[in-house]
């Protein structure tokens, strides 16, 4: 089975962006893909909140994902949209929101990031996610063509607990659309993407986004296909574009097999606090 991950280099303008996305999908469709991902913010990518507060909607009425639910319809491809920035949370915050739209276009699921980027960084960039954005609440699975879907999204990777519910619900494959910036990318990316993979004996797929960006930010791009035992499948290094990976679905059951470490999963009670 042939999946598709489109590496981007997402811009200020909404527009743009769509335009991209749509030829993506259609690129996807054309190559025999099933399904396609792509990465966190594919619709706007702007740390720059004044110039971006002009182009941001309410789901319902987001151009972006109007557009590339025609797309998906029209191409019959199945669309993992990695996320977009949407109004409509608590306190008038944002979501950064992902979706599984299905081959008529239709949205099968919705998941809102849950652990949010509050970080400086030794290279003087700060980064405060929780700023503008509410934090999402609920774990979230879809059926899709390629297995049990498990959403995730960019900084969530450094929570294992997540992906531990995730799989617990049966998930097979993990979608980690993100956006992650040069030195985590360099230091920790590969590492725990493969990471995700071995313990649950499950596919990782990993939309990025690369390179220099309108926004001013450098983004760490190696889009990246996991296997079950994790070995790379692809990683598209930093180039902008679509790539295709073959995934073999029974290799998850036969990994498991070999080394059932799912099965052997128990609860852990807490420690006590200091």
């Amino acid at each position: 089975m042939k999946i598709a991950l489109y590496q981007a280099q997402s811009g200020i303008d909404p527009a743009r962006n769509a335009k991209d996305l749509i030829a993506a999908i259609e690129q996807a469709s054309a190559g025999g893909a099933v399904m396609l991902f792509t990465p966190e913010m594919s619709g706007l990518l702007d740390r720059d909140r004044a110039r971006a507060e002009v182009h941001l909607r309410d789901e319902a009425n987001d151009p972006v994902l109007a557009a590339v639910r025609e797309a998906a319809g029209r191409t019959h491809l199945w669309l993992h949209l990695g996320s977009l920035a949407l109004r409509g949370g608590p306190d008038g915050k944002l979501v950064n929101r992902g979706f599984v739209i299905d081959n008529q276009g239709q949205i099968r699921a919705r998941y809102d990031k849950i652990h949010l980027f509050d970080v400086d960084l030794p290279t003087g960039e700060s980064w405060r996610e929780s700023a503008a954005y509410a934090s999402g609440a609920q774990p979230v699975v879809a059926d899709t063509p390629v297995g049990r879907l498990g959403l995730s999204i960019c900084y969530d990777l450094r929570f294992p607990d997540l992906y531990r519910s995730l799989t617990d619900a049966g998930a097979t494959m993990l979608a980690v659309p993100a956006a992650f910036t040069v030195p985590t990318g360099q230091a920790h990316w590969h590492i725990l993407l493969r990471a995700r993979a071995i313990e649950a004996g499950v596919f990782v797929v990993a939309a990025a986004q690369t390179g220099h960006h309108a926004d001013g930010r450098d983004t760490f791009g190696h889009s990246l296909v996991v296997d079950p035992w994790g070995t790379i499948l692809l990683d598209m290094e930093t180039g902008q574009g679509v790539g295709f990976a073959e995934i073999e679905l029974d290799r998850v059951t036969e990994v498991r097999r070999r080394l059932p470490a799912i099965e052997h999963r128990r609860p852990i009670a807490p420690l006590p606090s200091k």
